[in-house]
């Protein structure tokens, strides 16, 4: 387990603590780069931020490193990492001279796509949270995030925590419960045999407490809450109250947004609310007002992260996340339902194989190894359960758009009550990850906005959120 903030503290005793005045001096193995001054306010800096904010969306751990190429110069003296089961250890950044754009010197690029394993770890009772042990619990959070150099696109897949995982030898066969058993190694291989051998490179574990902290040091985070929010829990100390419509919460009540579960929903709200507490985090950490907050931010949170990427693949994952557009970042849960009262003891999430193979294909081109993947196979688009909900005050709106979507051959279309703030753009929102049938439908009503998020009706494929715009139609 290569630790962040062993990791930090190897690297401030090797270098010269950063300051504005401070030189970076050259790469003692690379002369040809040339000492240059790096301060916050800098183009070099404000660039590798903008991608430090993007990053830190899918995956706290590697921004927070690539955050630390703003305060200490980049070691030349890393120690390599010990290779784990269940991880594929083959380099995917390469180090490049640049000469424009952003900074000059020496610049790190990925060379392939990277698949990471990203885990947010229940608190574990009784445990003191400076001990490594605080990362050995369930993981109440689960996304494998896809980096993709030869498209630009960065890909988030959520994976439920009740998501049944069949013959993994676990005492509970729930996802959630592989990293307490077998850590991140384990959850690694479980989680690659589940997604058609998919590879996985690295892992990121956080504790619950990143991300309370992290909400906290950006000054909160704007959230939609679509319906009252309330739960006392007296054994636990726990006690849920959030009212309906924009908020905004602070690191607790972001939490309780997060872990709120009484409702039909279960453990898949809880995705869905994730996905939407992620995209105000990354709208936030987009502001000018957080740079001055960023070595504050390393400081207090490199506690609450565990993770073997090296400081090189960090820096290259906020490089590449630097000119991300939104319309390459992508969210996505693993579809599937809910199992039946009469089917297990327990409450699982029961994947879909053909959803599975779908995004697996289209996401991260995996194809199935024991059965042939065909776009043929795929069924008609008329088909396509579509949920359509008004965001609007005027009446009428989504009936209207399920008669044009049958006068267009889409039978499978039915309105559902809104639960959204309402909406200048209609927009469409993948829910089991069929873009191209997002972007048919898109295409059909003549306006819109394909959102790749599993945030919407969970017995759809795709849901429309009708917006005012559907007035000029």
């Amino acid at each position: 387990m290569t630790n962040f903030k062993q990791n930090q503290d190897t690297i401030n005793r090797q270098l010269p603590r950063f300051n504005q005045d401070a030189q970076v001096k050259p790469n003692r193995q690379d002369t040809t780069t040339s000492s240059r001054k790096l301060t916050p306010h800098s183009p070099f800096s404000q660039g590798l931020l903008w991608g430090v904010a993007f990053t830190l969306t899918a995956t706290v751990s590697a921004t927070i490193g690539a955050t630390i190429a703003l305060v200490s110069p980049l070691s030349p003296i890393i120690a390599p990492l010990s290779q784990k089961d269940g991880f594929v250890w083959k380099d995917f950044w390469q180090k490049e001279e640049n000469d424009h754009g952003w900074g000059s010197g020496w610049q790190y690029n990925l060379s392939r796509p990277v698949n990471i394993l990203v885990m947010g770890i229940d608190r574990v009772p009784d445990i003191p949270k400076s001990s490594p042990d605080v990362f050995t619990g369930r993981s109440d959070t689960m996304l494998l995030v896809r980096f993709d150099p030869t498209d630009n696109s960065l890909r988030m897949l959520s994976i439920p925590r009740d998501t049944r995982v069949e013959n993994a030898g676990l005492e509970i066969p729930k996802i959630n419960q592989a990293n307490k058993e077998g850590g991140p190694a384990l959850a690694a291989r479980i989680l690659s045999k589940t997604l058609n051998n998919l590879p996985i490179d690295r892992y990121v574990r956080v504790t619950t407490d990143a991300f309370t902290e992290l909400v906290n040091l950006v000054g909160g985070i704007e959230v939609f809450v679509p319906e009252r929010m309330y739960y006392v829990d007296q054994t636990q100390g726990l006690e849920i109250d959030l009212e309906p419509g924009w908020q905004t919460l602070s690191g607790e009540q972001a939490e309780h947004f997060a872990r709120f579960r009484s409702n039909k929903k279960g453990d898949i709200g809880r995705v869905q609310r994730q996905q939407a507490l992620l995209k105000a985090l990354r709208k936030r950490l987009q502001s000018p007002a957080i740079i001055p907050r960023i070595p504050q931010m390393i400081r207090i949170l490199r506690q609450y992260v565990d993770t073997n990427l090296s400081l090189e693949e960090m820096l290259a994952l906020a490089n590449f996340s630097r000119d991300l557009e939104r319309e390459n970042f992508k969210m996505v849960m693993l579809p599937g339902r809910f199992s039946k009262g009469d089917e297990y003891q327990l409450s699982y999430w029961i994947m879909s194989s053909g959803g599975r193979d779908r995004i697996m294909k289209e996401y991260f081109d995996q194809k199935p190894e024991t059965r042939r993947w065909s776009r043929k196979t795929r069924r008609s688009l008329n088909r396509v359960p579509i949920a359509v909900q008004n965001t609007t005050d005027e009446p009428g709106l989504a009936r209207s758009v399920v008669l044009y979507l049958a006068e267009n051959d889409f039978y499978n279309v039915y309105i559902i009550e809104n639960s959204s703030p309402e909406l200048r753009k209609t927009e469409i929102i993948v829910q089991q990850g069929d873009f191209e049938a997002a972007k048919s439908v898109k295409k059909t009503l003549g306006l819109g906005r394909v959102e790749a998020s599993s945030t919407g009706h969970l017995d759809s494929e795709l849901t429309i959120r009708v917006g005012l715009d559907w007035l000029d139609k």
